[in-house]
This record gives structure tokens, C-alpha cells and sequence, in this order.
């Protein structure tokens, strides 16, 4: 569910979370947006046992995903209509164990290119009380691509 969707009237934005929750990874990580702006994103996915390597602590697949969608999505929010973008290179480094309630991305944009966007996201493992642990960051390349104009 999204709580706290900027510009929630911009179709664009609207446009972009609708196509990263249709992605299957997104709906098997069960990821929801927080927030969307131009540049900067928010999702969370929950921590589920399917993930986990041992109880309760995530494994590093699913923190690098959540990372990812974040910082990627943020890179979305800001190409013009027509154009999409994929991840093309991506660091994470894990800082502190994911485990929690739920893990939280806050991608932003560093670099917006009309070919290539830096983006980045930091993770925070969030505890039943609602505190936040910053678990991992990611430093990430999109790939920007223009759709063909349809006829």
C-alpha cells in the first residue's frame, strides 16, 4: 500500500510504481512504496522467513533487491515520458545484520544523465517499535532507454 506518494497526481510518478509492482520479484519480495518524488524513493519489504538464512535475519539477496528497486526507481522518477531504465552495475555493501520487522530503501538520484543515472540507497533493518539500523548502501548504474513510438 502507498502512504506517501508525492505529486500523487503526476502520472508519471503513478506510471513508474504501478510497473515496478507489476514485476514479479517485486510482488514475491511483497515491496511496497512509501514514498515517491522526482529523485528520491521509498520501499519497504517485510522480513519473511522465505528470505531468511536464519531466523529473522535476512539474507543478502533479498537487502540487495530492496536496494536496488529503490535506487532504480528513484532514476525512474526522473526520465521523461517514454523512456525506462534498468539496472546496469551496482555495489552493496552490508553494514549491520537485516533483521527486523522490515527492511526500509531510501533510493535518491547522485547523477542524472540522459543515458546513464547514478543512483544510490541506503537500507535500514526496522524493528517492531519502528527503530531504524542502517544494514546496507548501495551504489548503483541505470541504464535509461527510450521506448520505440508506437504507430
Amino acid at each position: 500500500m502507498t502512504t506517501d506518494i508525492g505529486n500523487a497526481s503526476d502520472p508519471h510518478l503513478r506510471q513508474l510504481e504501478r510497473m515496478v509492482l507489476s514485476m514479479p520479484m517485486a510482488r514475491t519480495l511483497g515491496l511496497t512504496f512509501t514514498r515517491i518524488t522526482p529523485g528520491e524513493v521509498e520501499v519497504e519489504i517485510p522480513v519473511l522467513d522465505a528470505f531468511c538464512f536464519k531466523p529473522g535475519q535476512l539474507q543478502a539477496t533479498a537487502v540487495f533487491a530492496v536496494a536496488d528497486f529503490a535506487a532504480v526507481a528513484a532514476a525512474g522518477s526522473l526520465l521523461a515520458p517514454g523512456w525506462i531504465n534498468a539496472t546496469v552495475d551496482a555495489t552493496l555493501k552490508l553494514v549491520a545484520p537485516a533483521q527486523g520487522a522490515l527492511l526500509r530503501a531510501r533510493g535518491r538520484v547522485l547523477n542524472a544523465g540522459k543515458l546513464l543515472t547514478v543512483c544510490a540507497a541506503d537500507v535500514y533493518a526496522v524493528n517492531a517499535d519502528g527503530e531504524e539500523t542502517l544494514c546496507a548502501t548501495l551504489l548503483g548504474t541505470a541504464r535509461n532507454v527510450q521506448l520505440p513510438v508506437q504507430a
